[in-house]
């Protein structure tokens, strides 16, 4: 792709971010990334261009399709990553209205608190490199918006440019000490208005949820952009993704993690 065919696509699918329709199939005019390399230029155009709109900088990362059950609902057998804004993050319980959505849904992940930089390491990184950076766990919600007339008529470079549906996160409260917990053993439960609606292990993020992480500290270096210190990482949800369709409390809790909920109205 282009420079300008970067540029087209990114202000395209930008605009159902910023109150704009549903996201189509991009039009005949508009070339869509056609590999995972061109998604990924694509989505470093939007942020840009979100950036611009007011969404504020970039502080966190999300990683989708990092187990199996997510990987089988969205039919993409790999990794996704995308980027997080400052204005979408919430911590601990918070309330949204469903206006602000087109179609929201609701994943219980594992998050990272990075606390130093993760530049490329040789031979790439581990579970146990990635360890060493990590400066706190916590429990996670991530807010994903389907935010496209028709999600499974577009190839997978089309949605990692529009950052793997992310919408924002909740974090709750950061685990300093989760060096003493059996990570992937770790059981995490989501519940919307107190039913409970799917549960999950660590060890369903790849076998072990810092896998994932390695996995983003490569990508990232490799796009010349490693993660940083301060900033966070989703790592993938236990469970299949939730659709809420009507006002409701959501609420995830992971053993030795903690909790987080939002509540729609």
């Amino acid at each position: 792709m282009t420079p300008q065919q970067i540029g087209e696509a990114a202000t395209f699918l930008a605009r159902a971010r910023l109150t704009g329709p549903p996201t189509p199939s991009l039009p005949d005019n508009v070339r869509p990334p056609g590999t995972i390399a061109e998604g990924y230029a694509v989505q470093n155009a939007l942020h840009a261009v979100l950036e611009a709109a007011g969404f504020g900088p970039r502080v966190g990362h999300k990683i989708g399709c990092t187990t199996s059950v997510m990987q089988a609902y969205l039919g993409i057998d790999h990794p996704c990553a995308g980027e997080v804004f400052e204005t979408t993050v919430f911590e601990r319980a918070v309330e949204l209205p469903l206006s602000r959505y087109h179609r929201i849904g609701v994943e219980c992940e594992i998050a990272a608190r990075i606390g130093r930089d993760l530049p490329a390491r040789p031979g790439g990184h581990s579970q146990d490199s990635v360890a060493e950076a990590v400066d706190s766990l916590m429990a996670g919600i991530e807010l994903v918006d389907d935010r496209y007339v028709d999600y499974g008529a577009l190839p997978p470079p089309v949605l990692i440019a529009d950052d793997f549906f992310n919408a924002g996160v909740v974090l709750g409260t950061a685990v300093p000490d989760w060096r003493s917990l059996d990570l992937p053993a770790v059981e995490g439960v989501m519940t919307i208005n107190g039913k409970e609606v799917g549960r999950g292990r660590g060890a369903d993020i790849l076998g072990h949820p810092l896998v994932a992480l390695a996995w983003l500290a490569d990508h990232r270096a490799a796009l010349g952009m490693p993660l940083r210190a301060g900033e966070f990482v989703m790592l993938g949800s236990v469970v299949k993704t939730v659709w809420v369709e009507a006002p409701a409390k959501v609420g995830i809790r992971f053993a030795g993690l903690g909790e987080a909920s939002v509540t729609f109205v």
